[in-house]
């Protein structure tokens, strides 16, 4: 498993992107961790899968509600990452109104949950290998604060715990 001081993993995330610009298409486009990661603080929060009850009602409105005290305390951005498609993170932000606060990321496959080793195995609940809840503060690629959720819990991935981390 990933932890404090390792750098983040390559790999390749998808962004649903509603409006043209900067280079970019409408559609899915593709955020490669690395290079998207490199010279900023990023605060990265995962969750199991989109639309999900705990996730919708209190992880990424926690978030949104505090994106400017995220940016006040020096974070650059603010990603959302499940084991989506594009499409499903796209719906999910426009219903949680996340556009300019939080970017909502697929990572269709599970391939940066696999390589982060968080993990989280809903196959017997017929989801399939999904992300753990978790949430850490990433400075220039490398993972500076880590907090892991015990399954089925909200404790320690919340916004409001992120943020004082951020703060120092």
């Amino acid at each position: 498993m990933i932890k404090v001081g390792d750098t983040l993993p390559a790999a390749t995330l998808m962004e649903f992107i509603e409006v043209e610009g900067n280079g970019c298409s409408l559609g899915p486009n593709p955020v490669e961790v690395q290079p998207a990661t490199t010279g900023k603080t990023i605060a990265i929060f995962a969750v199991p899968g989109a639309f999900t009850p705990t996730c919708s009602a209190q992880h990424v409105p926690g978030f949104v509600a505090h994106a400017a005290d995220f940016k006040a305390a020096g974070v650059d951005e603010i990603w959302c990452v499940a084991v989506n498609d594009a499409f499903v993170m796209g719906a999910w932000a426009r219903e949680q109104k996340t556009a300019g606060a939080v970017r909502m990321l697929a990572d269709g496959d599970a391939t940066f949950a696999k390589a982060t080793g968080l993990t989280l195995d809903l196959t017997g609940k017929g989801l399939g290998l999904r992300s753990n809840r978790y949430s850490m503060l990433v400075k220039d690629g490398k993972v500076v604060q880590l907090n892991v959720e015990e399954g089925g819990k909200l404790a320690v991935s919340d916004a409001a715990t992120l943020l004082a981390q951020a703060r120092g």
